[in-house]
Formats: C-alpha cells, sequence, structure tokens
C-alpha cells in the first residue's frame, strides 16, 4: 500500500463521484477505479459500494477512512518537518513584518542577530497580517511581526507593546492652532481611514472607536499603505488617525495634535510556529523579551 492508494481513497470517499475525484487528483477515471480495486484487494474488504447512480462508503470505508486521512497529515508534517530542518540547516531565517517592525523592532534585534550568527542568511518579507500567518503555516517564514494573533493552535504569540493612535491634520489648517481638539470636532470632518484590506486590524479598531463614541466622520478616501495616509493629509484631503511610530515620517506639512479624549491603542506581536524555534529565533525572543520586558518561557 503507498501513500497514493490513500490519497484516490480519501478524494473518491469525500467527491463521493469518481469522475470529480478522478479530476481532483489529476488523472483519468480508469486509473482512479484500478488504484481502488488494488487498495480493496490489499485490505481484504470492499471499501466503497458503487453502481451507475451514485458512491457510498461501506461500514469498513467509513472507519478506513479516518484512519487514512489520519495517515496522509502525519505524512503531510513529516515532509513539512523535514523541510523545515533542511531549511534551518541551509542557515537561512525568514522574517515576516509590518512596517512598524522595521522600525521599532528590527534597529534592536538586528544588530545582536549579524553579530552572533555573522553567516545566517536573513530573508525579510514585507507582508500583510493574513500573508504572514499564511506564509508561517506553509513554512516560508519562521517569525512573524503583526498587528493581531491568528488563533491556530499550532502558533505561539507574545505581544511585544501597545502604542496609541495619533491624530495628524493639515499644518496649514484652523484647527493646528489649537492646543487640544476634542473629538466632537470629528464628525462631519474629512478623514483619509487606512483600508480593510491592507490594514485591518487598524481599519476595525478604527471603525470600532468611531462608534464607540457615536463620531460620524467624513471619510473621504482609504488609503493602502501609512505612507499614503501621511501625503494626504500633508495636500489637506483631510485629518487621520495613524500608529504613534508614524511621528517620524511626518513632513513638515503635517502635526500632530493632542486631542481632550483619549485615542485607542494599536498592538504588535511576534508569532512562531509551536516547538519549531531555532538558535536565531530563540535570539530574537531573547532580545525582545529583554528590551520590552515580556514574559517569553
Amino acid at each position: 500500500m503507498e501513500l497514493r492508494h490513500l490519497r484516490y481513497f480519501v478524494a473518491v470517499a469525500e467527491e463521493l463521484n469518481f469522475t470529480k475525484a478522478a479530476e481532483r487528483m489529476c488523472t483519468v477515471q480508469p486509473s482512479l477505479s484500478q488504484q481502488i480495486k488494488d487498495l480493496e484487494q490489499e485490505v481484504g474488504v470492499q471499501l466503497l459500494l458503487r453502481n451507475n447512480r451514485k458512491v457510498e462508503l461501506t461500514e469498513e470505508g467509513e472507519v478506513f477512512l479516518k484512519e487514512a486521512v489520519l495517515c496522509l497529515a502525519h505524512a503531510n508534517k513529516a515532509i513539512h518537518d523535514a523541510r523545515q530542518i533542511s531549511m534551518l540547516n541551509s542557515h537561512q531565517l525568514n522574517i515576516g513584518f509590518t512596517p512598524v517592525a522595521e522600525m521599532k523592532v528590527f534597529p534592536y534585534i538586528m544588530p545582536k542577530i549579524r553579530t552572533h550568527f555573522p553567516d545566517l542568511n536573513i530573508h525579510f518579507k514585507s507582508l500583510t497580517d493574513a500573508q504572514q500567518f499564511q506564509a508561517l503555516k506553509d513554512g516560508e517564514i519562521d517569525i512573524a511581526f503583526t498587528r493581531y494573533i491568528d488563533d491556530n493552535s499550532a502558533f505561539e504569540s507574545l505581544e511585544i507593546f501597545q502604542e496609541p493612535l495619533v491624530l495628524i491634520i493639515p499644518k496649514d489648517s484652523a484647527a493646528a492652532e489649537l492646543k487640544q481638539i476634542s473629538l466632537k470636532s470629528f464628525n462631519q470632518q474629512e478623514f483619509v481611514i487606512s483600508d480593510a484590506t491592507a490594514s485591518p486590524q487598524l481599519y476595525n479598531i478604527i471603525q470600532d472607536f468611531f462608534r464607540q463614541e457615536k463620531l460620524s466622520p467624513n471619510v473621504i478616501q482609504y488609503s493602502t499603505n501609512i505612507l499614503l495616509n501621511v501625503n494626504l493629509v500633508g495636500m489637506g484631503v483631510g485629518w487621520s488617525l495613524v500608529p504613534m511610530y508614524v511621528i517620524p515620517l511626518l513632513g513638515d506639512k503635517v502635526v500632530v495634535k493632542n486631542t481632550v479624549e483619549p485615542l485607542p491603542m494599536i498592538g504588535l506581536y511576534v508569532s512562531y510556529r509551536k516547538n519549531q524555534k531555532n538558535a536565531a529565533s530563540n535570539l530574537i525572543l531573547e532580545i525582545l523579551r529583554q528590551h520590552y520586558n515580556l514574559n517569553i518561557m
């Protein structure tokens, strides 16, 4: 019995249709049917009932299916783990990140990583949070820096810090002369907001904040990156709420204004696969623990 027999059987059992299962497995139906017959002969029982109208699992087939699925899952994990070891042995570290990590985290960890692992090839991948979690799952990155935590049981995640959002407005606007701005001023004020696809966590935090405070700003544009927020504000398009890390990126046409009422916070998190840390990622976590006083086990 080979893994291909199990894969073919699972495809037929899930599709309950030989034609669809053959298409799914990129083979022809006669070949698929023969593979199932060979499997049944080796197992010694009939696993499927088929006629011209339908395909059904026998009672034996139901039991066999559960174990076949588990067997394939273990095989896939074995392949994944072997590839991970190969990647580690090739002295590579793949890091996924969002822009805040590039500015607030990497300056602290990279010099020490270079010192301890001078021959390590480090690859940085600027990805959205969702893309990072998929890449982490697929083994394409070893560690991820994201704005929210994925609930995948295969991941470990830790909060690095929370930072407040800040209000930025055009320097030549009338409100720029005010010492503080009340949230009431947000009503009907033109705003530039980060896009839900590009920055889902920031988008959700801002939208929830508007709802909770019963604010009705006039959102005239959604931005696909944080620098576009800054540039649009500088051009007088509107106001914007951005994470505090953006302040050093502001030009001379944009100012930060304090608000009478507090603005919401947004977090940064580090995630990695359970039981698959390596020496370099362990060092990264240790540096984060020391610098940000994290409780990392």
